[in-house]
């Protein structure tokens, strides 16, 4: 499936998450309100809702009512360890299969990396 056939939902939970990883979001900081982050995405806001409600329902986000919702403590680490599961249990194979029929070895990989 591609980016933009998969659940604006989705999509949204995964650009939060990589604020949360990349560090631009830390544990305990404020997240947009739901209206604040569906008029940046032009999404509905039930859509922006649902997304925050998986990061809560994962311990992510802790909502503070009247307050706001934060980000959890732990909660990067928590979402590093789960996308890293993800990559390797469910990306890596086909990556490492499309390796193989291409005839790449990991030091090709390495080598343009480090270019």
């Amino acid at each position: 499936m591609s980016e933009s056939e998969r659940p604006v939902y989705l999509r949204l939970r995964d650009n939060i998450g990589a604020r949360i990883l990349d560090g631009s979001v830390r544990d305990g900081d404020p997240l947009p309100s739901v209206r604040s982050l569906a008029a940046e995405y032009g999404a509905n806001p039930l859509t922006v809702a649902k997304a925050y409600q998986m990061f809560q329902e994962e311990g992510l986000i802790v909502v503070r009512r009247g307050v706001g919702m934060f980000v959890a403590p732990g909660a990067a680490a928590k979402l590093r360890e789960t996308e890293r599961r993800e990559f390797l249990d469910n990306r890596w194979p086909e990556i490492v299969a499309h390796m193989r029929r291409l005839d790449l070895e990991v030091d090709d990989l390495v080598e343009r990396a480090l270019a």
